[in-house]
C-alpha cells in the first residue's frame, strides 16, 4: 500500500514542478522532472550546489536513451549488459531535457533504474527523473534514510515512505563516460 500511495503522491509533485526525496538502487535521491528547468533549479538551491556540477537522470528502459541523447556508438549497450552493479553513463549530445541538467559540454549522465520503485515511478510519470544524492553539496552521500540531513528532508515537497526503514547502506553508482572515439573511461568506480 505504501508503494502505490508513494507513487501517486510523487506523480502529483512531479507534475506540478516539485521535488521529491526517494529511494533508488543506490543512495537515497532528490528528484524532479528532468525536463522542467525550474524544478531542476530547486534541487540545485536545496543542495547548495553550483549548476556547473551536473546531476544525473534515471530512465526505466534502454529504449528511452535515444530520446535524450545521441550516442556515437552502440557498444555501450553491450558493455552494460555485463555489469550488475548500478552504472551511470555520461552520454554526449544530450537533448529533450532541461537546459540546467545538461552539462556545459553537452553531456548528460544517465542511469537505468533497476529498483522496482524507481522503475514504476518513471513508467507512470512518462519522463526521466533527476537523481542526485540526498545531501548538501560537499557532504557525504547518505547510505540510509536516517543519515539524511533535516535540511534536505524539510526542503522537498514529498518524502517517500517506502523503504525508509532499510538498514542495508547503499553506495553511489559507478560512473563511466563514452569518449568521442567510442572508448569507455571509468570516472568513479
Amino acid at each position: 500500500m505504501l508503494f502505490k500511495n508513494d507513487i501517486e503522491q510523487c506523480l502529483t509533485v512531479l507534475e506540478n514542478g516539485g521535488i521529491i526525496l526517494y529511494p533508488t538502487d543506490t543512495v537515497w535521491g532528490i528528484g524532479c522532472d528532468a525536463t522542467n528547468e525550474n524544478a531542476v533549479a530547486k534541487i540545485y538551491a536545496l543542495k547548495n550546489r553550483i549548476e556547473s556540477k551536473s546531476m544525473i537522470i534515471l530512465l526505466a528502459d534502454e529504449s528511452e536513451i535515444l530520446h535524450y541523447t545521441s550516442p556515437q556508438t552502440n557498444q555501450i549497450f553491450d558493455y552494460l549488459k555485463g555489469i550488475h552493479k548500478p552504472v551511470t553513463v555520461i552520454y554526449p549530445n544530450a537533448k529533450n531535457l532541461a537546459k540546467n541538467i545538461i552539462n556545459s559540454d553537452g553531456t548528460v549522465g544517465i542511469r537505468m533504474a533497476k529498483d522496482d520503485f524507481c522503475k514504476a515511478l518513471i513508467h507512470a510519470f512518462g519522463k526521466p527523473i533527476v537523481s542526485t544524492s540526498a545531501n548538501v553539496s560537499g557532504y557525504p552521500s547518505p547510505g540510509l534514510f536516517s543519515d539524511i540531513d533535516v535540511q534536505i528532508k524539510s526542503g522537498v515537497d514529498y518524502v517517500v515512505q517506502y523503504r525508509q526503514d532499510d538498514d542495508d547502506p547503499k553506495s553511489p553508482s559507478t560512473i563511466i563516460k563514452i569518449n568521442e572515439d567510442g572508448d569507455i573511461e571509468i570516472i568513479r568506480h
